[in-house]
């Protein structure tokens, strides 16, 4: 039998064919190919199909990176026309009631766009209140993710970057409130000199460094508009990217419900729905910001006038995240040290430079402190409500009476006008304030929380009340109580609780032992299975079909 002819690749007779691909078969195939070889195009386009729960309390972080894309495009505008000098002019522009006014050219520029640009006003008070929306939805966006304990391991690093955001945020706003050089942002930079000439031995020598000289100088805004344009927003990009991608790489968190563990998430593809409702919220955020610029008038700036240092605008008030700073400054006692030739102002560097020193400094430990205290050393993906975290929610209740009592502090002399009542009266009251009622918020905030356990527990084992109340042949009154659906009493029972650390071989401190006993006191046990089934059992001998409960000091004189 003969042999069959051995096959020669290297032969220039033999054509060795190879099946057409998909690839060859498209006309994209190449130019994809050719990005997916370099940068791992199929990769990216893998997590399209990311998915990502639906809440609405998710959104308030999709507000704040819609504010600032506003900002991005009405800044763009703006930058046009502005012109950062400090150079005096006589103004010339259509403001009738300020024309011949020798003011700074940024003063100037401000007003032509404010009455000569077509738009400029428009844009301009856009721009103002997306800055407004941007601080005020990244300062919720924390709160919800405090108040939840998203930011628990892994994503201690994301908070820190969003107290980076938060920080930033406030210098970026307060940079450009002061570009206009109007007398109202005058005062408040005057108010920055102040605070960096407080600081103790270098003060003077920063603020020569800052101002190009003593102030006003002629330089600072030119500074500030440079950091306002290309320095902050080129950090807040950066973090803003360093946000989303470890948003995309811990997974989002998610409420706890049936079905939902630390790991897996239930919720929507990115493509095309999560894409198609973030775009339509994205045109909501934007009409609502179009909208308030166009109907509420917002830092009418020729109303103020240029900036002269030897004026300042009666009630004349910051922007209002800045408000607590200058509170805190107001109600401070003068304590002053003279060391030689030097006076050291802690009536003005404790409250300003101090304070939002301590804010942020405390805003980024937090995570970590409390780790150390519970010991809880897991990776968290479901949300805790906030009344399953009595001690955490009081201090944020806390933290935020706070903040209020600062803000209205900053205010002293408007609350004064108002009222009708003393100037010192009400910077008096604001020195106990400020210390007296964040302790009882946090009081009464963890008794409501704990309140807020007990009447889930009671829904768990007793069901939720129907408002139908039934009157017996004795006399009595009874309320017939709907068991609840396994969902839901799963959803109130699957929260953990956190334990008092115990030494159990590993050394414990006793200022740890005392805080991790403090933080878990109070906590209302969860109704265990057997607790559950007696509850059924004597809600079913009790009330029959209908699980009819009797009321308290009903006719009948019985009680359940």
């Amino acid at each position: 039998m003969a042999k069959p002819a051995e096959l020669n690749p290297d032969s220039p007779a033999l054509e060795v064919k190879t099946p057409p691909t998909s690839r060859e078969t498209s006309k994209l195939a190449g130019p994809v190919t050719w990005v997916d070889d370099r940068i791992g195009l199929a990769k990216l386009a893998g997590n399209i199909r990311k998915v990502f729960p639906d809440h609405w309390s998710f959104l308030l972080g999709e507000i704040a990176l819609y504010s600032f894309i506003i900002l991005l495009l009405t800044g763009v505008f703006l930058t046009i026309w502005f012109k950062p000098s400090m150079a005096e002019i006589e103004y010339a522009g259509s403001y009738a009631l300020l024309r011949d006014v020798r003011m700074s050219e940024a003063f100037a520029s401000t007003l032509n766009i404010s009455f000569d640009i077509r738009g400029g006003l428009l844009v301009r008070q856009i721009h103002h209140w997306a800055a407004m929306l941007f601080v005020a939805a990244m300062t919720a966006h924390m709160l919800r993710v405090f108040f939840t304990g998203a930011f628990r391991k892994p994503r201690e690093l994301n908070w820190i970057i969003g107290v980076g955001l938060f920080s930033m945020g406030l210098v970026e706003g307060f940079a450009g409130y002061s570009l206009p050089d109007d007398l109202l942002s005058g005062t408040g930079l005057r108010f920055v000199d102040g605070l960096i000439r407080s600081i103790p031995l270098i003060g003077t020598w920063a603020e020569f460094f800052v101002f190009g000289g003593e102030f006003p100088g002629t330089l600072i805004i030119p500074r500030l508009y440079m950091v306002h344009i290309l320095l902050i927003p080129g950090l807040l990009l950066g973090l803003i990217s360093a946000h989303m991608a470890l948003l995309v790489y811990h997974k989002h968190t998610h409420w706890p419900g049936p079905g939902r563990t630390n790991r897996n998430i239930q919720g929507y593809p990115f493509f095309p729905i999560y894409v198609a409702k973030a775009g339509g919220f994205f045109f909501i955020v934007f009409g609502v910001t179009v909208l308030m610029g166009a109907v509420f008038q917002i830092n009418p700036v020729w109303l103020y006038g240029p900036y002269n240092p030897s004026q300042v605008t009666a009630g004349s008030q910051p922007d209002w995240y800045m408000g607590f700073v200058e509170g805190a400054i107001r109600i401070m006692p003068n304590w002053e040290w003279h060391l030689g030739h030097t006076t050291w102002s802690w009536n003005v560097f404790l409250p300003g430079v101090g304070l939002m020193g301590l804010l942020f400094t405390g805003l980024a430990l937090y995570p970590f402190i409390e780790a150390w205290i519970t010991g809880d050393t897991s990776e968290h993906h479901l949300l805790d409500r906030p009344r399953n975290a009595p001690v955490r929610t009081g201090i944020g209740v806390a933290g935020m009476a706070c903040y209020a009592m600062f803000w209205l502090a900053g205010g002293n002399d408007i609350l004064a006008t108002q009222f009708h009542v003393s100037l010192n009266a009400v910077t008096y009251f604001m020195r106990v304030a400020v210390f007296v009622v964040p302790v009882l918020a946090f009081i009464v905030t963890k008794r409501i929380c704990l309140s807020l356990q007990r009447a889930d527990k009671e829904r768990v084992l007793h069901g939720s009340e129907s408002n139908i109340i039934v009157r017996n042949p004795e006399g009595g009154f009874s309320e017939a109580h709907v068991p609840l659906s396994q969902e839901e009493a799963y959803t109130l029972t699957r929260h953990p609780q956190p334990k008092a650390l115990v030494p159990n071989g590993v050394k414990v401190g006793r200022v740890r032992q005392t805080l991790s006993r403090w933080y878990a006191d109070g906590q209302v046990p969860k109704p265990t299975a057997a607790e559950v089934a007696e509850a059924e059992h004597h809600g079913a001998i009790e009330g029959g079909e209908g699980d009819e409960r009797v009321l308290e000091g009903s006719d009948s004189g019985d009680a359940h």
